[in-house]
């Protein structure tokens, strides 16, 4: 549906391509390509149009698949504590206050 709306944008025509063609050929489309499809979609009022074109619940059922998708793939950086940034004890492991 991005790539059918976003016709008079070629960023997101490219995008959108891009990902149809990784999922036909590899079966499912890389986060970052997805991430880069929203971005673009969003940065051009693509995702604002399709809101505006379909109800609330057609727009959902469009893009939450792909943002539930980026979240899914997406790698998560390891926590790091406050105390561990600034190089002193973590205050609820410390042995005095």
């Amino acid at each position: 549906m991005i790539l059918s709306e976003s016709a008079a944008h070629p960023a997101v025509v490219e995008v959108a391509q891009s990902a149809y063609d990784q999922l036909i050929v590899e079966g499912e489309v890389d986060y970052r390509v997805l991430s880069d499809l929203i971005g673009e979609a969003s940065g051009k009022g693509v995702l604002r149009a399709i809101h505006r074109k379909y109800s609330a619940t057609a727009y959902e059922a469009m893009i939450m698949p792909i943002l539930r998708e980026i979240d899914r793939q997406k790698p998560v950086p390891p926590r790091r504590s406050a105390a561990a940034q600034q190089g002193s004890d973590d205050p609820l492991t410390a042995s005095t206050w």
